[in-house]
């Protein structure tokens, strides 16, 4: 547009035409005013005659349009200069066009398209030809505007054509004038009309103000538009578009955007999609913060979709438009994909939301709208999605706002929430696992379509064949709960769920139980429908479960076990009604039959037995069966008496037994001559037959077995077996562990020796299973006088148990032995069924071929290693395939470390005549060889744990609860295992060997752990008690009282098994110790339900003495009886102890520090936990407190013991072996010091320098005050330094990132002195290494080195942000650590010089790290001293003293880094020269 003013010329007239023509103009708006109409016949022909000069012909027939000439340029340029020079007739003829118009043909002939000629009408109007005219302009705008109100009730009700209505026509000459004279009046003018128009009129006025006004009168236009949309919404779609067309600055574009955003609570939902769109893609990166933020919070996008409108129209993959959700959701999602800003910013918000309260709907689906766009931003939203549930801060109510009740909504996305699934459900985490389950139940809950939820099934299945065990056991507990929800629903697309059957193979036993229970809910529902298509899958079922029982390998076996009881579980339980198969016989009639096909078809596979034993245990436990069942099961676990035990005649054996030399005898009868049965383990072993031999594998679960249906079948009570608890063992004398006698005996022998003692203490481990649960469970029909009996029968029998392991471990140290499986393990899947005698008819058989001989021991070794084929080649083996000839000796030397066990057997069986007798067995020692085989045992159940409340009642030669010290220590040991367990370390990292030793708690859930564990704490604080009041006697107790003791359980006499009551005592100290910081560390005892079991675990373990001292220094002082207090209360226990502990060995007063971390770390966590919980922390006054008042307390007392002289010159090599005692005692110091930037300042710069390199005779008498700082800790020491140093660097650098981000910086000169200090330490550890030379010193000073530089890089931005202010501080400090990159540079090129590998696989990365350090120093001075000067050289190549290698010396040597920075106080800062050169180059 072009517009033609004062102080403008219309550059397409005549100059001197131009300025006549706006002469008139150039007053005030009166000066020229419209003439009222006279309906002056000679002013209307004055108007005629004018236009006739100009060629054109007003009247051509009464109903014809005016005739224009060819050319309308002629005529508007005529008119304009007999106006402009004629005042009085420019009156005139605006006074006849305005009498004209009053006549409403006329004016419509006026606004109609006019003729040329004569021809038809293809060319503009008259009127809008006038318009074009300047002089005239501004009059006939107002004209024509005054005539529209007269017009107006044609533009109401129906729509007209435009050519019968007026009102719309007159508009329409307005649009695209080529200038407009004034713009300002003429806008002042049509807002004027506007304000008074018709809804209609007015909505095809504001549509056109982009196409009719100038961009000079914006800021009026706005501003009327605004008074519009408040007094009526129903214009906001015409006012949207306006302001999106219209060329608006900057500051009337905000101004628009801000009219927008206060129209979103109060415009219509019809109209929510345009007023989005307008505002989302008028973002920019100043405002877009704002428009996201009041589209969140304003935006109330929870409506009901209008499903009767939708329901019978296919979608495919189009817009609903009946559905404003579904306009909205698209107006948005289409927005967000052509604006990428847009995006960011709105995970940029959500990120910065960290409560559950301030996440809407809304943004959820924004989440999902930019998933559903695709693109590089899908990841991002994945893991805040994640993270987002993890948190918290999304729940399950947000996600049924978006998909209950929308299904429409969700329809077209259907895909997308489907792969946000698949997503969530292959998390590592827990939580979000249990969310992507939730998902999953909830879009197939919704969309009752056969098609999507197929998707939802295969998708599923594609889960359970990944492989992945967390993934498979989600997938298998979504597809359980749909199953057991919708098991009707799912019959027509079962064929779906069969897939699952193709990756049984990869199942554990857990998901195997999981996978037929679904299958057995189908089958019930099946055959509860007669005519259901599903009818089969009962038969198909069934099916399945034979062939795989039938199968000779024990993979398939497992299934086919798993499968067959959870058929029975379902057929056999009490309350089943439907039928579960098409015969004729009942639920427990097939049941039995599946009961008794499954026990045939394993009789001869042991491993299959024993765990169809097992898992008929935990059945019989967990449902409530046919009585049926129990009486046939009770006939068949009856064979036990006649297949294991023999009678005895007065408590002795009939004749004496001798059998291959091996001479048997009874032990531990606790029955004396009343026992009339013992337990036939030597003869057993000796038989012939196959099947007594492989029955001891099956004895300890059949046994159980049959104490299971005992108590089942007799409410509780074992009385019908319970002459079991006190009969004898029939095992070999014990004169055959002698020395001579063990020496004598032959491999084979020993052999038996080994399994009887292996097989005895499964034995016993099976009875304390069996009858602790006849003290720790409360029957009505055990009186207390058996109750009492019992329990002294069970402590016995842990004494039989604990010297029966002690013996089987010293055999197994000089007879290494494969022992067999007594339970079934997962590493036996898919190996062959083997049997024992088999193979010990193989080895008789071959015995006397040596090349058979070997061959089959090859075979044995594959076999028994998995992963033989994945195993790194010995040095030894490498060599033979090379040709070389090796010594038997070192064969047999690099054989005896080979990763199998049997290589190991076999390398100690060919140096069996060179084996000494058995040395003195201790009692409680750590049985190293045995643990290796721990996960083959039968496990302890929880309720034996128990016993530690127990004590023995008769009388001995004196009161000494010390006695039973070691019993105690055998269950802590099992207890600290089951902890470990529950949960590990690291859960991530489990082997599957640690994951196979505790069986028996694997099944538990962690509230009924813990509430099994409840009594035990005051057991333990008891033992603790005990233990320490032995360890600061230092005396023995009585040993009459523990041989009476062993005498009383039947216990042989064995002169060389002894025990050491102190070395008991010290291990019953520790593992207490372990025990209580474990329980303390498990996440579920924090939990509401758990917090009993946390309060009795802090009550037991009390402070006796008065802690009002302990809290002085501490307000507020916790109330007494909160467990803030008791928390404190066992603090000041604890910290007694270890007072009382510098008496001790080192190692039990580390453990007693370790305990204190536990503790502290503990109500950390009880704080963290009742604020997520509750939003607000339960424990206000003291969260803030009381943690740094006890990280004081626990950095003193670490101190003490870095400070204690513990005797170095005697226990220097102790110190070696342990020095992950002092490494953890050092992290403890430094990292609960007032201030760690200080000490470790002071450490590394005052007191590491001080010690030698190598011991020396006066190093003990050291003047730094560490005594446990000594040469021989130097390392230790070196390396906790190290990581301090870089995890404080690491918070240093978080804390400034999160600052900057939210503008709100700290302190910069403190920044920069913690910085400054971190600097030092490190510029002072590497430069150790000129007088350390050890290469792992120097290979520690390279890597953390690098670590250090690269976490430095990270605050190069903070530095160039204060250079200005703190330039010097800055610059320092880059030269400081610059003396270090040198030391790691030198050390670099010598390592690569010598091949120290050690040191050469961190220089890469080092390198690297020290590369980028340079040029960020570059950019930095570069960006902020204007007179800086950088520059880079070559270095001459100096060793760690300065000394210049002279095979590589250079002419002319500069530094690797110069900086010179000239400021008006100081002309000259550089870095100087020092003796150490380096290369920057990486070589």
């Amino acid at each position: 547009m072009v517009f033609l003013q004062r102080s403008a010329l219309n550059p397409r007239k005549r100059p001197a035409v131009a300025s006549i023509a706006t002469e008139p103009a150039a007053g005030s708006t009166a000066s020229i005013s419209v003439p009222r109409p006279r309906d002056d016949p000679d002013d209307i022909s004055t108007m005629i005659s004018l236009l006739a000069e100009a060629g054109c012909t007003l009247r051509v027939s009464p109903d014809a349009p005016p005739s224009l000439p060819a050319d309308l340029h002629k005529l508007r340029c005529t008119l304009e200069t007999r106006l402009s020079s004629d005042p009085s007739l420019l009156a005139r003829f605006l006074s006849g066009f305005s009498s004209y118009i009053n006549a409403p043909q006329n004016l419509r002939l006026l606004l109609v398209p006019a003729s040329r000629d004569g021809s038809l009408p293809q060319t503009d109007s008259l009127a809008r030809t006038l318009l074009l005219v300047p002089p005239i302009q501004l009059q006939l705008q107002r004209l024509l505007l005054e005539k529209l109100p007269e017009y107006f009730d044609s533009a109401v009700g129906d729509p007209a054509s435009l050519k019968d209505d007026v009102a719309r026509m007159v508009i329409n000459q307005f649009r695209w004038l080529d200038f407009l004279v004034d713009s300002e009046n003429f806008s002042e003018k049509l807002m004027e009309v506007l304000s008074i128009s018709p809804l209609s009129l007015k909505k095809e006025i504001i549509g056109s103000l982009p196409e009719i006004i100038g961009d000079q009168c914006h800021g009026s236009v706005v501003a009327a538009l605004e008074r519009l949309l408040q007094e009526d919404s129903e214009v906001i779609v015409p006012v949207l578009d306006s302001f999106s067309n219209l060329n608006l600055d900057e500051q009337l574009q905000e101004q628009a955007i801000t009219i927008a955003l206060s129209c979103i609570r109060t415009v219509d939902g019809e109209h929510m999609p345009h007023l989005l769109r307008f505002l989302l893609l008028s973002a920019t990166p100043a405002n877009v913060h704002r428009i996201i933020l009041q589209i969140r919070e304003q935006l109330k996008f929870v409506g009901v979709t209008n499903p009767c409108a939708i329901r019978n129209k296919k979608l495919k993959g189009k817009l609903v438009a009946d559905s404003t959700e579904a306009s909205t959701l698209e107006a948005l999602r289409l927005s967000l994909k052509f604006k990428n800003i847009l995006c960011e910013a709105i995970l940029k918000e959500l990120k910065s939301l960290d409560q559950p309260r301030d996440h809407k709907v809304i943004d959820v689906w924004l989440l999902m709208l930019i998933y559903i766009n695709g693109g590089s931003l899908q990841k991002s939203v994945e893991k805040i999605l994640k993270k987002k549930i993890i948190d918290g801060c999304f729940n399950e109510s947000l996600f049924d706002q978006c998909i209950h009740g929308h299904r429409e909504l969700v329809k077209d996305h259907f895909s997308s929430f489907l792969s946000v699934c698949e997503y969530l459900l292959a998390c590592r985490e827990q939580q979000a696992r249990d969310f992507g389950i939730y998902l999953y139940t909830a879009l197939f809950e919704e969309f009752c379509d056969t098609y999507s939820r197929q998707e939802v099934l295969g998708t599923l299945v594609t889960h359970m064949g990944s492989g992945i065990t967390y993934e498979v056991s989600s997938a298998l507990e979504a597809m359980f709960r749909l199953t057991s929800k919708f098991s009707e629903q799912l019959i027509p697309i079962s064929s779906h769920i069969n897939g699952i059957l193709d990756y049984l193979e990869g199942f554990h036993e857990e998901n195997l139980h999981k996978v037929y229970e679904i299958f057995c809910y189908l089958a019930l529902s099946a055959r509860s429908k007669p005519d259901s298509v599903g009818s089969s899958i009962a038969n198909e079922l069934l099916m399945i479960v034979r062939k795989q029982l039938s199968s000779p390998d024990i993979k398939y076996k497992k299934m086919g076990i798993v499968g067959t009881l959870k058929i029975v579980s379902t057929l056999g339980d009490v309350n089943a009604t439907v039928n579960f198969s098409s015969s004729q016989k009942t639920n427990c009639e097939e049941a039995l039959e599946l009961l008794k096909m499954a026990i045939e078809s394993n009789k001869s596979a042991t491993l299959p037995l024993i765990l169809l034993y097992d898992e008929l245990i935990a059945l019989f436990e967990s449902r409530n069966l046919q009585p049926a069942i129990f009486e046939w099961m009770g006939k068949h676990v009856g064979e036990f008496e006649a297949q294991f035990l023999s009678d005895l005649e007065g408590g002795q054996l009939p004749q004496k037994y001798v059998s291959n030399d091996i001479q048997g005898s009874l032990w531990m009868n606790l029955d004396g001559d009343l026992s009339p049965i013992c337990l036939n383990i030597l003869p057993l072993l000796f038989s012939a037959s196959m099947q007594s031999a492989n029955s001891l594998q099956i004895l300890p679960s059949q046994f159980l077995l049959l104490s299971v249906v005992e108590r089942l079948t007799n409410q509780g009570s074992l009385g019908g077996i319970d002459a079991l608890l006190g009969c004898p063992l029939h095992l070999p004398s014990p004169k055959h562990l002698a020395g001579a006698e063990w020496k004598r005996m032959s491999g084979h022998q020993k052999h038996i020796l080994c399994l009887s003692l292996y097989y005895a203490v499964n034995w016993m481990r099976e009875l304390l299973n069996a009858f602790s649960t006849q003290v720790a469970s409360k029957f009505d029909c055990i009186t207390q006088a058996t109750r009492a009996e019992t329990s002294r029968k069970i402590l016995k029998r842990l004494r039989n148990l604990v010297l029966l392991e002690s013996l089987l471990n010293a055999s197994l140290k000089y007879y290494p032995l494969t022992l067999p499986d007594l339970h079934y393990n997962v590493e036996h899947s898919g190996t062959p069924l083997t049997k024992i005698n088999h193979s010990k008819q193989r080895e008789k058989k071959n015995e006397h071929s040596p090349k058979k001989r070997k061959l089959k021991d090859l075979t044995a070794s594959e076999k028994s290693d998995p992963y033989g084929k994945l195993r790194q080649p010995t040095l030894v083996e490498t060599l033979k395939k090379a040709g070389a000839v090796i010594s038997q000796e070192v064969e047999n030397r690099t054989s005896s470390v080979s990763p199998t066990i049997q290589k190991t057997s076999q390398c100690v069986e060919q140096q069996e005549a060179n084996s000494n007798e058995l040395d003195l067995v201790y009692i409680s020692a750590t049985s190293r060889v045995l643990d290796a085989q721990r996960f083959k045992f039968r496990p302890l159940l929880v309720d034996c744990l128990f016993i530690l409340s127990l004590c023995e009642s008769q009388d001995n030669c004196c009161s000494d609860p010390a006695a039973e010290l070691p019993l105690h220590l055998y269950l802590l040991r099992d207890f600290h295992n089951k902890l470990d367990h529950l949960s590990p370390p690291n859960r991530q990292f489990l082997i599957s060997s640690a994951s196979k030793t505790q069986p028996a708690c694997s099944k538990l859930k962690t509230a009924e752990f813990l509430s099994k564990i409840r009594p035990l704490p005051k057991s333990l604080r008891k033992h603790l008690d005990s233990a320490l009041s032995i360890l600061k006697d230092g005396s023995e107790p009585c040993q009459d009282h523990w041989k009476s003791s062993m005498d009383s359980a039947g216990n042989p006499d064995i002169p060389f098994v002894v025990v050491s009551m102190s070395s008991v005592a010290s291990s019953v100290f520790r593992e207490v110790l372990c025990c209580y910081s474990k329980i303390l560390s498990i996440p579920d005892v924090f939990l509401q339900t758990s917090l009993p079991t946390l309060r009795d675990v802090l009550e037991a373990f009390q402070s006796v003495k008065d802690i009002t001292q302990f809290f002085s220094g501490l307000q507020p002082i916790p109330p007494p009886g909160s467990i803030v207090y008791l928390y404190c209360s066992v603090y000041s226990f604890f910290e007694g102890i270890l007072d009382m502990a510098y008496s001790l060995p080192f190692s039990l007063a580390s453990e007693v520090l370790v305990t204190l971390q536990s503790l502290l770390n503990s109500i950390a966590m009880l704080f963290e936990k009742s604020k997520e919980e509750s939003g607000k922390s339960m424990h206000v006054g003291f969260t803030e407190t009381l943690l740094p008042f006890l990280r004081r307390k626990l950095a003193s007392s670490s101190h003490k013991l870095l400070v204690h002289d513990w005797d170095c010159a005697d226990n220097e090599n102790e110190l070696k072996i342990k020095g992950d005692i002092i490494q953890k005692i050092l992290h403890i110091y430094l990292k609960n010091s007032e201030s760690t930037p200080d000490l470790l300042d002071e450490l590394a710069c005052s007191i590491l320098p001080q010690v030698p390199s190598r011991r020396t005779n006066n190093t003990q008498e050291a003047s730094h005050g560490f005594p446990t700082l000594c040469p021989a800790m130097f390392l230790t020491w070196y390396r906790v330094l190290h990581e301090e140093n870089l995890d404080v660097l690491n918070k240093l650098v978080k804390g400034v990132l999160l600052k900057s981000r939210a503008n709100n910086q700290r302190n910069p000169a403190e920044v920069l002195k913690k910085l400054r200090q971190s600097v030092n330490v490190v510029v002072s550890l590497i430069s150790m290494c000129k007088i350390h030379e050890k290469v792992i010193v120097h290979a520690i000073a390279v890597k953390y080195g690098g670590r250090f530089v690269d976490t430095f890089l990270k605050v190069f931005d903070f530095l160039q942000a204060h250079f200005k202010e703190h330039n010097d501080i800055i610059i320092q400090m880059v030269k400081e650590l610059q003396k270090a990159t040198r030391i790691i540079q030198t050390l670099c090129s010598e390592a690569k010089g010598s091949k120290r590998t050690m040191i050469t696989s961190k220089i890469p990365a080092t390198k690297r790290s020290m590369e980028r350090f340079v040029f960020q120093v570059k950019a930095l001075l570069h960006n902020t001293s204007n007179g800086s000067t950088f520059w880079m050289g070559n270095l001459k190549h100096k060793d760690l003293s300065g000394q210049v290698v002279s095979s590589q010396v250079y002419n002319n040597g500069d530094d690797d880094m110069d900086i010179e920075a000239q400021n008006n106080s100081e002309p000259d800062i550089a870095i100087p020269d020092d003796d150490h050169n380096q290369e920057e180059d990486d070589n």
